[in-house]
């Protein structure tokens, strides 16, 4: 039975795991090989989402037996009153099998405990699986927006707001 799990310092390792398996088969059709090792090294670097731990930033595991299917990074009050997730990833072994639910209940779990009113992320424009997924699920598009995040790469993503 897949339980939730709150994730600490020892577990970024397997954030980082299951990131680097997810993102070449949510990505490879969108971006390039190359932005892809980029963002992952950029992103996904254990120094990194150590600080994004200690900035405040929540990390919760889909655990099933031992085995981790996926992740969740949240930000409560990213701005006020609004949770912002900032990274949702399920192996695609484990996609389709209630995981991204499970999760997802998560996020409303720790948006109801810290007073939130919205659910905002971000989403990459071409992810038609995932836009189909928030649009179903009740999330508006708010805003698209393009960001530089170097090495001559951006982010061009939608943004969409959940209000709770």
């Amino acid at each position: 039975m897949v339980k939730i799990i709150s994730a600490n310092s020892k577990d970024l390792i397997q954030i980082q795991s299951i990131a680097n398996h997810t993102w070449p088969h949510t990505f490879g059709g969108i971006l390039t090989p190359k932005q892809i090792e980029y963002m992952l090294n950029w992103m996904y670097n254990l120094e990194n989402l150590e600080n994004q731990l200690n900035a405040g930033h929540q990390f919760f595991l889909a655990d099933d037996a031992g085995q981790k299917l996926g992740f969740i990074g949240i930000e409560p009050n990213y701005e006020p009153e609004k949770l912002k997730i900032h990274k949702i990833y399920i192996l695609p072994s484990a996609q389709g099998k209630g995981v991204g639910k499970k999760l997802f209940s998560k996020i409303r779990e720790v948006a109801k405990e810290y007073d939130q009113k919205t659910l905002t992320l971000n989403v990459n424009k071409e992810n038609k699986p995932a836009i189909d997924f928030y649009l179903h699920s009740g999330f508006k598009e708010i805003r698209r927006e393009v960001i530089d995040i170097g090495n001559g790469f951006v982010m061009d993503d939608i943004v969409f707001e959940l209000r709770l």
